[in-house]
């Protein structure tokens, strides 16, 4: 099969199309091209996408038809696309196939708002995530004990096993003030949790790696060191493991799963109170 090229349009930041149709196209074996058309907000932009669309549509030919999702609020922009693209392309309007019936079931119009938040200098959720992601960064990689009780969640682990990219991931996508702290050589030998910790154990969780995954990432950064070398990485993830057993913290291993496996795990697990979306 040829590849096909995918449109996102959007009168946004186009996000939501690129996530939820990128998401349906991974159920397909197929080599794809992406092209990303945001801030399709005017009847002039609008026809500007039309153009590139059906180019490529005569460029790829009737067998490789582009595909084009679209989160379009803006109806008379919508009309634009529709009208300009569908004898030469496939589409789908993902806001149309949910919010219509969603108008029907509920009998309220929606908002038709554009984007996530609409005036994000005046959205109490917008400035929550902001604040929550200020916060990780500060408390990432455990630069600061200060404060650790407005955590929401705290990661633990050796050093590598994923804790930062999972702690700026859940700040970002539900608003967590997420701390993460690194298991060392010191706690090991120490046998307990560092001190710091032990007064937020419900909000603890753990993150761990298979050694020889954890040595490969580890020489990508300080290459030939103790500190990648895989008997290290052995004895440290051993040594942090019986820690958490010891302290009855729930734990996963990072090693084949995505960042949004291990987020969503981390929130079924800790249920924390306070998310936003």
């Amino acid at each position: 099969m040829s590849n096909r090229t995918i449109f996102f349009v959007s009168d946004g930041t186009g996000i939501t199309a690129e996530t939820f149709g990128n998401a349906i196209l991974a159920q397909f074996a197929i080599d794809t091209i992406h092209i990303r058309l945001p801030f399709t907000d005017t009847v002039e932009k609008a026809y500007q996408a039309v153009r590139e669309i059906n180019r490529t549509a005569d460029s790829d030919g009737d067998d490789s038809k582009p595909i084009v999702f679209t989160t379009l609020v803006n109806m008379e922009v919508l009309q634009v696309i529709n009208e300009g693209c569908k004898q030469k392309c496939m589409m789908l309007d993902m806001f149309g196939t949910f919010v219509n019936p969603l108008e029907a079931e509920l009998g309220i119009k929606s908002n038709h708002r554009i984007g996530r938040f609409s005036d994000v200098s005046k959205s109490k959720a917008y400035n929550d995530r902001i604040e929550a992601i200020n916060f990780s960064l500060a408390h990432d990689d455990g630069q600061s004990n200060t404060d650790l009780e407005q955590s929401d969640v705290i990661l633990v682990g050796v050093s590598r096993s994923g804790k930062t990219p999972t702690s700026l991931y859940l700040a970002m996508q539900y608003g967590l003030k997420a701390s993460n702290y690194p298991l060392i050589p010191e706690d090991f030998e120490r046998q307990h949790l560092p001190p710091a910790l032990m007064p937020h154990k419900k909000k603890l969780f753990g993150l761990t790696i298979q050694p020889v995954r954890l040595s490969e990432i580890r020489n990508e950064r300080r290459p030939n060191s103790r500190y990648a070398d895989l008997a290290n990485c052995r004895m440290e993830v051993a040594e942090a493991e019986a820690m958490m057993r010891r302290a009855g913290i729930r734990w996963l291993s990072t090693t084949t799963k995505s960042i949004e496996e291990i987020a969503t795990t981390i929130l079924q697990e800790l249920k924390p109170e306070r998310l936003v979306y």
